[in-house]
């Protein structure tokens, strides 16, 4: 994706704070300052205009890569750690929480589905990246699960709690760089008393 595309996406997550389900390509043309042709160019239609701004949105999530061969307890927990981090970050943010907005309303109409658009984008695609991190912990001894989906979701728990649904119902929750971190910190110390073996390998 190249940083003129990077704008436009951006570009896109301000109108849906300012405008919600109001969004239209001609205005996000001209907010953008580009030609509506391009527009259609790069993302095909409007659906495929929102898919990309969802998939930029949870890129924002960054997970890190393992070394499996020398993988520890301090690495994986780091790990952790960073993705909460982010994710808590992103989800509460203000264009996070216009674009779920939006989704939510989308959900049981006759919309184009942005609903499903975000869950497979968003925590769906959350779900297939951090769990190769985890099976990696399983396989090194690390974490004991037997299911990969179902650790991820304790975790996805753990780090979200209620702060989302929160958001999305207008409490002005104010969260600190500082309480993200430690509230990552905190969610990842549960998952481990929950998941880590018992007896790591040597």
């Amino acid at each position: 994706m190249t940083e003129r595309q990077k704008d436009v996406l951006n570009a896109v997550l301000r109108l849906l704070v300012e405008e919600g389900d109001k969004l239209t390509m001609t205005a996000v043309a001209r907010r953008a300052s580009c030609s509506k042709e391009t527009l259609y160019k790069w993302f095909g239609d409007r659906d495929g205009l929102l898919t990309a701004t969802v998939q930029w949105q949870a890129s924002k999530v960054r997970v890190a890569s393992v070394d499996r061969a020398r993988l520890d307890m301090v690495s994986l927990t780091a790990s952790l750690e960073r993705f909460a981090s982010d994710w808590l970050s992103v989800i509460s943010s203000e264009t996070s929480i216009a674009l779920n907005r939006v989704a939510v309303g989308h959900a049981g109409s006759d919309k184009r589905d942005l609903g499903a658009i975000v869950l497979e984008n968003g925590r769906l695609a959350m779900g297939r990246r951090l769990k190769p991190v985890l099976m990696a912990g399983r396989d090194a001894g690390l974490l004991a699960f037997d299911d990969a989906e179902e650790a991820f979701r304790t975790f996805f728990g753990l780090v979200a709690r209620d702060v989302q649904i929160r958001l999305l119902l207008g409490d002005r929750l104010e969260m600190t760089d500082a309480e993200i971190g430690r509230d990552a910190a905190q969610a990842t110390r549960q998952f481990l008393a929950l998941y880590g073996a018992k007896t790591p390998a040597i």
